[in-house]
């Protein structure tokens, strides 16, 4: 590494960020904070797709059985599908993490920082309307709704109905920690230019 920066031109995507002990400190915390809510997405992820894939009620019904399960409403279909992109996109973010971690990485790649921050992005608007979805679906079978005349399955599906909740409770904590991390990759993102900005001012 050339320590006076002579003859030595970073090209357009790469970024050497030089940091002062205050900054590098910063750095870490930001790496460390991003390496455990990464971990924390993917977990609450998987766990509420179990919950929701896995539930089901059988209930009698004039001498017919009826089986409730989270396919006959499509909302909840797609939150677990969205629920399943979050942990796997999470999962490979975390190896990324670990990884950069690892080697110690000091300079960051503009293309990849805004590949993950768009990745963050679409996952924070994907299970944010998959949770609204589910929920919206999750009122009316609990309440119901008189004027269309649809009954109020939770009162005969309630094992079903709480386990229901239990994970869309999950799903909400998926898209606020999504949020967050969406926050954090823009910041690691255009803080690559202020570096940059910073760099040029030096050399004048």
């Amino acid at each position: 590494m050339n320590y006076l920066n002579v003859g030595v031109r970073p090209s357009p995507g790469n970024v050497p960020v030089y940091h002062g002990s205050n900054l590098k400190l910063i750095d870490r915390r930001v790496r460390l904070v991003e390496l455990v809510l990464r971990c924390v997405i993917s977990g609450l992820a998987i766990l509420s797709a179990v919950l929701i894939g896995t539930d089901s009620q059988v209930k009698e019904i004039f001498t017919i059985q009826k089986e409730a399960k989270f396919t006959d409403m499509k909302a909840l279909v797609f939150l677990v599908v969205a629920d399943g992109l979050a942990a796997a996109y999470s999962l490979v973010q975390v190896l990324r993490c670990v990884v950069n971690m690892i080697r110690g990485i000091v300079l960051f790649n503009k293309p990849l920082a805004w590949a993950i921050f768009s990745g963050d992005q679409v996952m924070a608007y994907v299970t944010l309307a998959a949770v609204a979805a589910a929920t919206q679906s999750a009122l009316f079978a609990k309440f119901g709704q008189q004027e269309m005349q649809w009954m109020k399955i939770c009162s005969m599906y309630g094992k079903f109905c709480n386990q229901i909740a239990e994970g869309i409770a999950s799903s909400l904590l998926v898209s606020l920690s999504m949020v967050v991390m969406s926050a954090i990759s823009a910041f690691s993102l255009f803080r690559l230019y202020e570096n940059n900005k910073s760099g040029k001012e030096n050399r004048r």
